[in-house]
């Protein structure tokens, strides 16, 4: 929506500065953006004298200013600067004041006094050059969508106390961990170990190293600056994904404090097991490292490695006893040096014999934007399943795919694109294996979420790369680069990365031609489940296999309210018979560890309670519905930092290393679970429905298959069933039922009082609702528009564009 006042400056700006030479017009839209502010500091620069102007606010046009004096109250020697700086504040949404007086008035004192008071600043009202130049560019001062108050207070705080050091800037204060927050920290901490002003740069150099080596080490009962430091590195890392012992998805969170309690040993102890470090739950270098830069202390110890040399013997007995147990080898690499850098027949041999493991890479070239685009990565993925089928790579192998440049946010739509054409090339090709990312922590962390890759490679040797700086370790990582050096083996010499890796993660391969998918095991394990209840005599055998793998976790009283009780007697005959119930097993498709209990809780609600066409049931309530209720429950705990509900459910539904009640695997056990009930309504056995659809073909479609059969796979039906179960109130047994279980699942999450769905102004509701189904299409469409997508690059494909 356009700002009158936004708009009224555009136009001022572009009529006044347009015939300057260098000067840029911005758009005139009402909407503030860089061109925006670009365009109102070029006509600083021009009313400074400087010629010819330049989009861009540098050490030039900030010395000018400063050469003016702080401007203040009654400041009238130049009326354009002083439209700017009105303009300046209604475009970074302070009210500069609506009468042009041609100088610095109560209006605009009191704005600047309010902007101040948002950075962190004394409210002096006074614009400071360096308050002048924040107030031109695209930082908020207040909390955005998403942002953390904590991160904020933070911000603010680095602002107060540090904004007037020569090589300081006053950084943003909306809540998000950023490049200019995470710069802030580092030269927060290069001056209060000594570093003189104008050597603090930022830069991760030997004298910070060694500064925080003799005087920031920090522990249980410290206190002061460096603790809060400490603390405050610790914020911007966090939460810390974790998967806890009876495999739920936690996180762990920690606040911005002076003295190291035990409650931040409990967190730095939690980011050092997820960070692959000695977890002593202190401060130390290798923790301050971590927490600072992406390769942290590239000299710890590490048991992974990868290469662009050949895996010898020889080598390989040398990386063995240097520590090493895995190493990472490239599928394909288009290089003008040719060689070793590509897999050699044989070389797995080596590899094996010599006790590594090893996870495959492709890359090819990959070092500039324009190579990413979809049907590039379709073309990647089928050339690298050829070569992994080739060399004998086993089935829900992860294939680390490369982005191997300094990607920028304004690349991300591409590069996502090509990962959708990977995703959409090996799913052609029957999804044998599934895609990882190679990167940096922003680039895995957008491409899994977006492309939903099993597990994130981290090219965290390159420390200065913006996607590295800002940005915490991603929640899926497996293995993170953080040193090249050279071997030296006897007579020979290589070059070898040094990479961590994170235990529980991708366990890479320690062999070859290996004939059983991932889901073998899982659809044995059914048909051992099934031939007991065969056996038990009672009841249908089908069913009693679902309410067995649902009994311990979805079998409380509401539970039983909804579906039934699982069948006691049946539960105790299995167990007798030294049978357990798995929590998980390995989707062949994702290579996602799914869990089995929500998995037949849902299969078992739409079993025994489907829906009827084009209504809601309780069955419904056991898969999609009831996690959707509880992740409204989320939205309306985390409102603060998310007013918009649709924003909630695109950054929290179905995507991978985000912590929520309604996950990518929830939404495949929603998914699964309810095909597969289908299948055994429709005359299969439960066994032949598991086989069926995780060893044949059914999980590569599941998502459009789900979407079609229970939702008519429309965006706005998906989206009138999301806004049944959410406010509907049936008047039969099950609807009461219904209501009470949407009462109790939504105030569980987001506390009491909650407000309900059906209390909601219509708009906010609806487009709560329309964001559902937004999202579900959208996974659907990554299945349904693999053919079109295909037919529609194929030309971009035969052209090499």
């Amino acid at each position: 929506m356009a700002d009158e006042k936004v708009l009224e400056a555009q136009k001022w700006v572009n009529s006044t500065y347009g015939s300057v030479s260098g000067y840029e017009k911005c758009p005139e839209n009402g909407q503030t953006g860089w061109s925006t502010m670009y365009a109102l500091t070029m006509g600083l620069q021009k009313e400074l004298g400087i010629s010819p102007v330049v989009a861009n606010f540098g050490d030039g046009t900030l010395a000018k200013l400063a050469a003016l004096g702080e401007l203040s109250s009654g400041w009238a020697k130049n009326e354009n600067i002083v439209k700017i700086i009105r303009y300046g504040l209604f475009c970074k949404g302070y009210t500069g004041g609506y009468n042009d007086t041609g100088y610095y008035d109560p209006d605009i004192e009191l704005a600047v006094k309010k902007m101040q008071g948002d950075m962190g600043l004394s409210q002096s009202g006074t614009l400071q050059a360096k308050v002048f130049k924040a107030l031109l560019n695209m930082d908020a001062y207040v909390l955005t969508a998403g942002g953390s108050e904590e991160v904020r207070s933070i911000q603010q705080w680095l602002n107060g106390r540090y904004w007037t050091k020569k090589t300081v800037d006053i950084g943003p204060a909306d809540g998000h961990y950023s490049r200019n927050v995470q710069q802030n920290l580092m030269k927060a901490i290069q001056l209060e170990i000594g570093i003189a002003e104008t050597d603090a740069t930022g830069n991760f150099g030997p004298g910070t190293q060694a500064g925080l080596k003799s005087k920031a080490i920090v522990s249980e009962g410290s206190s002061g600056i460096f603790v809060q430091l400490f603390s405050a590195a610790c914020v911007f890392n966090q939460p810390i994904v974790t998967v806890n012992a009876d495999g739920d998805t936690v996180q762990t969170n920690t606040v911005f404090k002076t003295t190291f309690d035990s409650n931040l040993t409990t967190f730095v102890t939690i980011f050092q097991r997820f960070a692959e470090l000695a977890a002593n739950g202190r401060g130390d270098y290798a923790t301050w490292a971590q927490l600072l830069v992406s390769m942290g202390d590239p000299d710890r110890p590490v048991t992974a490695s990868d290469t662009a040399y050949t895996i010898t013997a020889s080598r390989a007995a040398k990386m063995y006893s240097d520590g090493y147990l895995y190493v990472g080898r490239y599928l394909n690499e288009a290089s003008a040096g040719g060689g070793s850098k590509m897999l050699e027949e044989g070389e797995l041999a080596n590899i094996f014999d010599g006790g590594l493991r090893v996870f495959p890479i492709f890359q090819d070239n990959g070092r500039t934007l324009d190579e990413y685009y979809w049907g590039n990565g379709y073309a990647h993925a089928q050339k690298a399943h050829n070569q992994a089928v080739h060399f004998g790579f086993n089935r829900g192998t992860i294939i680390y795919f490369a982005v191997d440049y300094d990607a920028t946010d304004a690349d991300m739509p591409q590069i996502l694109e090509y990962f959708r054409g990977v995703a959409s090339g090996l799913g052609s090709m029957g999804k044998r294996y599934v895609h990882g990312v190679y990167g940096s922590r922003h680039v895995c962390a957008e491409v899994t979420k977006e492309t939903y890759a099993r597990y994130s490679f981290v090219s965290g040797m390159s420390w200065g790369f913006s996607g590295n700086l800002g940005y915490p370790l991603p929640a899926n990582w497996s293995f993170n680069q953080i040193k090249e050096y050279q071997v030296t083996n006897g007579t020979d010499t290589f070059w070898l990365d040094r990479d961590a890796h994170r235990i529980g993660s991708d366990p890479a391969q320690s062999s070859v031609n290996r004939p059983s998918s991932p889901a073998d095991e899982f659809v044995n394990y059914v048909q051992s489940i099934y031939d007991l209840a065969e056996a038990y005599g009672k009841g249908n055998p089908n069913q009693l296999v679902m309410e067995y793998l649902r009994s311990d976790a979805y079998n409380d009283a509401q539970w039983g309210a909804m579906i039934g009780k699982a069948d006691a007697g049946f539960v105790a005959y299995a167990n007798n018979r030294n049978m357990s119930i798995w929590s998980e097993f390995k989707d062949p498709f994702t290579a996602q560890d799914l869990g089995v209990e929500h998995l037949m809780a849902t299969a078992n609600g739409q079993f025994v309670k489907p829906n009827p066409t084009g209504d809601i049931s309780l069955g419904d309530v056991a898969g999609w519905g009831g996690d959707l209720m509880t992740l409204y429950g989320e939205w309306r705990r985390d409102h603060d930092s998310y007013a918009s509900g649709s924003t909630y459910i695109n950054e929290k539904m179905g995507k991978i290393g985000v912590v929520s009640t309604f996950g990518f695997t929830d939404l495949v056990e929603d998914a699964d679970g309810y095909l597969i009930a289908q299948a055994v309504r429709g005359g299969k056995t439960i066994v032949e429905a598991v086989r069926d659809h995780y060893q044949g073909s059914g999980g590569l479609t599941r998502f459009r298959d789900y979407v079609n059969q229970r939702f008519g796979g429309t965006i706005s039906e998906a989206a009138g069933q999301a806004k049944k179960i959410l406010t509907d109130e049936p008047t039969s047994a099950d609807g009461a039922i219904l209501v009470g279980g949407r009462i109790a699942l939504i105030q569980k999450f987001g506390g009491v009082p909650t407000l309900m769905p059906h209390l909601l102004p219509a708009d906010e509701l609806n487009a709560w609702c329309n964001a559902f189904g937004d999202n579900l299409v959208q996974h659907a469409s990554t299945e349904t528009l693999r053919r079109a997508q295909y037919r529609a690059n194929q030309q971009k494909l035969l052209s090499g564009k």
